[in-house]
C-alpha cells in the first residue's frame, strides 16, 4: 500500500553548530578542545560538534556534583527537590516536540516512537520519583534512608533521553547528585535536557552532562569521587565496569543485553499475537535490549504463526524516521548496521532460512529491511547472540517443558513474553522463566511504577517502581 509522505517538521529544533559540557550548571569548553560529530544516521549528515570530555572534564564535572551535594542538595528536604523533579517533568511535557524531533534526527528511531513513547514516558519519571522524594522514610518498611553521594550514569544511544530519566529522577529524589555521561552517537537530548535543568533553576552543580567516547565513560567510571555507578548497555562493557568497580565500595547497577524469548502458544489469539511480535521485535528496529528476538511457537500452530507474520512483514515501511507513516527508521550507525549483516549472513551460512519483504531502502543511511528466520536451532549464533536489529529467529516447541527448557538457554535473563488463553500456564510459565521481565500476551510494555532489568549476562539490580530507589540509598535504621 502507498500512502502519501507525512514527514514531521525540523522547525522545533535549533541546532547550534558546537556543544560545551554541561558543568556546574553552565556549558564550559572541555579542557582538551576536542570535538567529535554526531550525524543523522537516516541521511548521514552532520547535526552538530559535541565535546568529548578527557578525565580532566571529568574530574571537574565530579567536583561539580560534590560541591553540590555537599553544598545543599543532600540536606534539601524530600518536598523541596520534589519542586525541581515536578518542574522538570512539565518542562519535557512543554518541549515535548522539540525532544521527539531532535531524539529522531541524533537517533534515527521512527518520530511516532520518539512522540508517543520516548518523551511522555522521561516525563512520567520525573513525575513518578518526584512523587516518592517526600516519602522515602515510607519506601522501605521500618528503614530511613539516606543518599550515597555522586553518581555516575553512563547511557545508551537506543533511548537517550528516557535512559536519562530512567536514571537522573530516582536519583535527585533520594538526595543524590549526578554526572551523566550520553552515548557518543546520541548526545544532543541530554544537551538539550541541560537547557530543561537550567530553566527548571536545578542548583547548579547536581546534574553535569559529559559527553565524549569510551574513554570518557571509563574516566566517569574510575574516577574516586564517584559512589554510585549506574550502566545500561553491552554486556561485554558491564563486564568490564563490574572489574573496575570492584573492591571500591563504589554501589553498581547494570542493565545489559538480552534474547528474549517470546512464546506462543496453540491457544493464543493469533492475530493479536501477530502484532505482539512485531511490536516486540521490530519496535525501534530491534534496538531495544529486550526485545522479543526469539520466537518460540507451538508446532501445531507454527505454519500458521508465521504466515501471519509475513503478511504482516509485507506492509512495513521502512524509510525516513521523520515520516509519521515508517514503521522501522534507519539504525543507529554503520558499526551497528554492519554487525546485523554480519549476524544475518551468519543465519543463512548456518542454514536457516531467511525471509524478508520486498521493499526499497533509502540510498543514504543506515537501513536494514526487517528479516525473519525459520528452520532455526538453538545452537545458531542467530538464536544466542544479542543482534540488536529487526531480525527475529523463529524456533517451534511441543510441550511447555521444552518451551522452558528453549527459552532459558542463552546467557541472557532480561525480558521474556508468553501468549496464551490460559492464566494457570502463564503463571506455571513465569515461575520457570530466567528472565527479569516476564509479560503475559503484550510485550515491550513499560511503566515507571513497574521494576525492570535481568540477571546472569543482563546485569543486576533494579530501576523502576519503588524498587528503583534502592541503588540510591543506604538503608540507616
Amino acid at each position: 500500500m502507498e500512502y502519501a509522505p507525512a514527514p514531521e517538521s525540523t522547525a522545533p529544533v535549533q541546532l547550534a553548530s558546537q556543544y560545551g559540557l554541561f558543568v556546574g550548571g553552565e556549558m564550559v569548553e572541555p579542557a582538551a578542545g576536542r570535538l567529535a560529530a554526531t550525524i543523522n544516521p537516516a541521511t548521514g549528515e552532520q547535526l552538530a560538534e559535541v565535546s568529548v570530555a578527557d578525565a580532566a572534564d571529568v574530574d571537574r564535572a565530579v567536583a561539580a556534583a560534590r560541591a553540590a551535594w555537599v553544598g545543599g542538595w543532600r540536606d534539601l528536604s524530600g518536598a523541596e527537590r520534589a519542586k525541581y523533579l515536578y518542574r522538570v517533568a512539565r518542562l519535557l511535557q512543554e518541549r515535548a516536540r522539540e525532544f521527539a524531533v531532535l531524539e529522531t534526527m541524533d537517533g534515527g528511531k521512527p518520530i511516532r516512537e520518539s512522540r508517543d513513547l520516548d518523551i511522555p514516558l522521561a516525563a512520567a519519571h520525573f513525575f513518578h520519583y518526584a512523587g516518592w522524594a517526600d516519602k522515602l522514610d515510607y519506601a522501605f518498611s521500618g528503614r530511613r534512608t539516606a543518599p550515597l553521594g555522586v553518581a555516575a550514569q553512563v547511557i545508551p544511544w537506543n533511548f537517550p533521553l528516557l535512559m536519562a530519566a530512567w536514571k537522573l529522577a530516582p536519583a535527585l529524589a533520594c538526595g543524590n547528585t549526578a554526572v551523566l555521561k550520553p552515548a557518543p552517537t546520541t548526545p544532543l537530548t541530554a544537551l538539550l535536557l541541560a537547557e530543561v535543568l537550567r530553566d527548571a533553576e536545578l542548583p547548579a552543580g547536581v546534574v553535569n552532562i559529559v559527553t565524549g567516547d569510551d574513554a570518557t565513560g571509563a574516566a566517569l567510571v574510575s574516577h574516586p569521587g564517584v559512589d554510585k555507578v549506574a550502566f545500561t548497555g553491552s554486556t561485554e562493557v558491564g563486564r568490564a565496569i563490574g572489574a573496575e568497580v570492584a573492591g571500591t565500595g563504589k554501589r553498581l547497577t547494570l542493565e545489559l543485553g538480552g534474547k528474549a524469548a517470546n512464546i506462543v502458544f496453540e491457544d493464543a489469539a493469533l492475530d493479536q499475537v501477530t502484532e505482539g511480535i512485531v511490536n516486540g521485535i521490530y519496535f525501534n528496529g530491534g534496538q531495544v535490549c529486550c526485545a522479543g528476538s526469539r520466537l518460540l511457537v507451538q508446532e501445531t500452530v507454527a505454519d500458521a504463526v508465521v504466515g501471519k507474520l509475513q503478511r504482516r512483514m509485507d506492509t512495513l515501511r521502512v524509510g525516513d524516521p521523520l515520516d509519521k507513516n515508517t514503521d522501522i527508521g534507519a539504525i543507529n550507525s554503520q558499526a551497528q548496521l554492519d554487525r546485523i549483516q554480519e549476524l544475518v549472513a551468519s543465519g543463512v551460512a548456518e542454514g536457516a532460512e531467511l525471509y524478508t519483504p520486498e521493499c526499497v531502502l533509502p540510498e543514504r543511511g543506515f537501513f536494514h529491511p526487517p528479516a525473519l528466520f525459520t528452520n532455526v536451532s538453538t545452537a545458531h549464533r542467530i538464536a544466542q547472540e544479542e543482534i540488536f536489529g529487526p531480525v527475529l529467529s523463529v524456533l517451534t516447541f511441543r510441550t511447555a517443558e521444552e518451551a522452558v527448557a528453549k527459552a532459558n538457554n542463552t546467557p541472557y535473563g532480561l525480558s521474556a513474553g508468553i501468549w496464551t488463553e490460559k492464566g494457570s500456564r502463564i503463571l506455571w510459565m513465569a515461575d520457570r522463566m530466567q528472565a527479569g521481565v516476564v509479560w503475559a500476551n503484550t510485550f515491550n510494555r513499560f511503566d515507571p511504577a513497574s521494576p525492570f532489568g535481568g540477571y546472569r549476562e543482563s546485569g543486576y539490580g533494579r530501576e523502576g517502581g519503588r524498587v528503583g530507589l534502592l541503588p540510591y540509598v543506604e538503608l540507616v535504621a
